[in-house]
């Protein structure tokens, strides 16, 4: 798998983790409506921004699971994502400026036509603590996100996970 970061994105725990996104059976299921689409909205605007995603992370690709300003079910290469990087993480990843980060600056997301400048994501994290994924917040001008930005977001991450399980519990 290519990796445009230069940073470690495989997590020590990732055959656990990717067993645990499977067991829910999510990966290729698609709603044009439900509460992962509302989420999604609810986040855009809350925050303001053109785009809002659910990604999980698989093995070599993430899926787009749900979104606004984006089609769900889009795959990115995992080494391309920026979620890969927000997995690794307990709470928020947040960059204000993509252009200032060297992490990203090899990453074509940033660097080509869709010209990534912000980029805020907090992990979905199970009862058992796998980050399977992620609720990501994208836009193309940079900006801040306070604190209690990032606090409001993880809150929305949970409300996915909340769904997420309860799906599974059907």
């Amino acid at each position: 798998m290519d990796n445009t970061f230069g940073l470690p994105i495989i997590p020590a725990n990732e055959q656990d983790r990717l067993a645990k996104l499977r067991s829910y059976d999510i990966l290729d299921t698609y709603q044009e409506e439900g509460p992962f689409k509302h989420i999604a909205a609810m986040a855009s605007r809350m925050f303001n921004v053109p785009i809002a995603l659910i990604n999980l992370v698989e093995k070599d690709y993430v899926v787009t699971r749900q979104a606004v300003g984006m089609e769900p079910g889009t795959q990115v290469p995992r080494g391309t994502s920026l979620c890969s990087l927000a997995i690794l993480r307990d709470h928020s990843t947040v960059f204000e400026n993509a252009l200032e980060e060297p992490c990203l600056l090899s990453n074509p997301l940033v660097t080509g036509d869709f010209n990534l400048r912000f980029y805020a994501a907090a992990p979905l994290t199970t009862a058992d603590g796998y980050n399977i994924g992620a609720l990501c917040l994208v836009d193309k001008e940079p900006r801040t996100f306070t604190e209690v930005d990032q606090k409001i977001l993880e809150n929305l991450a949970s409300v996915v996970m909340d769904e997420i399980q309860r799906g599974n519990q059907s």
